[in-house]
């Protein structure tokens, strides 16, 4: 077993990724809990998500460091989902859901869910953060979320000013371990010591609520879960086959396994940039992710994805292998086996002070200067359109719309929007010419175009690939070549780029 090139003797390779389950554990829980309850169902759901994941997903993922669970990402659709066809509906979406990510892996197709503009797909993160925070916020108060955001934003302020401080009753009390939850989780990222950092600070958030509120004796709403977490389970009835003729179900299906794939597979990409480890494979992660949603079809749990918070913390508490992931999963059934009484002392505002934040570091502003100043007005605009699409309409709306706009970018450049790739009539020294056009409908070709360059020339030379040719390159096309010269620089492969005109090179700088 190597890690960044050193060779790890067995027992360090086991103690590391031992370790690093134990802290993305504790990453998970709560989330798993909180995007439960953000997404209208029993925080239990989101535990047996959480489990599958981590076992199932885990042992065939083609992103061995990737974690898969609940994501905020489709807390909004669940929601909807259950709301309008109610929980029974979710088992039979998740597993026609879970077996076109499948077959769509089986079929190769893991390359064209990575060509969705960055823009859509960080817009759609973004609109689902602003609704995932004005749904929450009522959850501070013990109530629950009005049935669109347009709603729970306009019922923000009447919340707020309900408050008084001269008549102190249970709404009051939970909007206090609300507002300290997310005072604590703040103040210890900032101040947390060193030797604690692997610590979350959502576990350290949930754990002085719970304290306080147990403390005090305040009778407030807490978290609702079963003495067995094998009573959660609820296996589909025998009329789930008849659900597959509603057209709206098979819709909904198609929209959890393109948002669902769509984010696993960016993510995949991101938790490649923070390790030298082992690449993604993702058809293999794309067949993970439907074998995993399939299983939570059956279980009638939340679908899954690959997520971001979980990854990034198996990555930096030093995980080597998907045995962390793995057993991060068995902590989880253990800990729901064992101490369900303790998961029921949870106030419910507590993890919706867990779900403001994390809707909060959905909306990355950064992102959307990035992509203005890089590429210009039309990435940030389909960023906003996005954004405002989802909130005011619909998830799938929203992305529908953001793919249509990136279509704009074509239009100039509609006659030539092929991408050549040149290996054996290139100058001396260049072991690739490309030329045509690099935008999102080619990004599978160049994606896999960049991957089979070779690590160093046959005489350890720098590799050289020149770009002479290319007449237009998107904002797509852009990003993953700058994350390709970036981690391949990294890992200590030299390569050059010649003949970049003066935007291109500023884009991939």
């Amino acid at each position: 077993m190597t890690k960044f090139g050193v060779k790890l003797p067995t027992m360090a390779v086991a103690t590391r990724d031992f370790t690093a389950s134990i802290v993305v554990f504790l990453v998970a829980m709560p989330l798993c809990m909180g995007i439960a309850v953000a997404s209208g169902v029993p925080p239990e759901k989101g535990l047996i998500t959480g489990i599958i994941g981590g076992i199932v997903v885990g042992a065939f993922s083609g992103s061995p460091l990737q974690v898969s669970g609940p994501a905020a990402g489709l807390a909004v659709v669940v929601f909807e989902l259950v709301r309008d066809k109610g929980l029974s509906a979710l088992g039979p979406i998740l597993i026609l859901a879970g077996l076109i990510q499948l077959i769509a892996g089986i079929a190769r197709l893991g390359g064209w869910f990575r060509a969705i503009s960055p823009a859509v797909v960080h817009g759609m993160l973004a609109g689902i953060g602003v609704l995932i925070v004005v749904g929450q916020f009522h959850v501070l108060f013990d109530a629950r979320p009005l049935p669109s955001g347009l709603q729970n934003l306009v019922a923000a302020p009447e919340r707020l000013m309900g408050l008084s401080p001269l008549n102190v009753s249970n709404v009051e009390h939970a909007f206090m371990i609300g507002v300290l939850t997310i005072l604590v989780m703040l103040g210890w990222e900032r101040f947390r010591p060193a030797a604690l950092k692997q610590v979350p600070a959502a576990l350290i958030g949930v754990l002085v609520g719970t304290l306080t509120a147990f403390a005090l004796g305040l009778q407030i709403n807490r978290v609702d879960v079963p003495q067995s977490i094998v009573s959660a389970i609820a296996l589909p009835g025998p009329e789930f086959l008849a659900k597959w003729v509603d057209p709206s179900i098979i819709v909904a299906a198609i929209a959890i396994a393109f948002i669902a794939s769509a984010e696993t597979l960016l993510s995949a990409a991101a938790v490649d940039r923070m390790h030298d480890g082992v690449r993604t494979d993702y058809n293999k992660e794309l067949r993970a992710q439907g074998i995993g949603n399939l299983l939570c079809g059956v279980a009638g749990a939340l679908p899954m994805t690959g997520v971001i918070v979980r990854s990034s913390a198996n990555v930096q508490a030093g995980a080597t292998s998907r045995m962390s992931t793995m057993l991060h999963g068995v902590w989880i059934l253990g800990f729901v086996a064992l101490l369900p009484w303790l998961l029921r002392e949870i106030p419910m505002a507590a993890l919706g002070a867990v779900l403001v934040i994390t809707g909060v570091r959905l909306v990355s502003l950064a992102h959307v200067k990035h992509l203005f100043h890089s590429y210009g007005i039309l990435p940030a605009l389909i960023w906003f359109v996005t954004l405002v699409t989802v909130v005011t309409q619909d998830l799938l709306t929203g992305v529908l719309v953001g793919i249509a706009l990136s279509v704009l970018e074509l239009v100039p450049h509609a006659r030539r929007l092929g991408l050549k790739v040149d290996r054996d009539h290139v100058a001396a020294g260049t072991d690739m010419a490309l030329s045509g056009s690099a935008t999102f409908v080619t990004l599978p070709k160049l994606s896999d175009t960049l991957e089979s360059l070779p690590l160093r020339g046959t005489d350890h030379r720098t590799v050289r690939m020149d770009v002479s040719g290319l007449t237009k390159v998107d904002h797509t096309c852009a990003e993953l070549l700058k994350e390709f010269l970036v981690r391949r620089r990294a890992g200590g492969n030299p390569i050059e780029v010649t003949g970049a005109s003066p935007k291109l090179a500023a884009m991939i700088a």
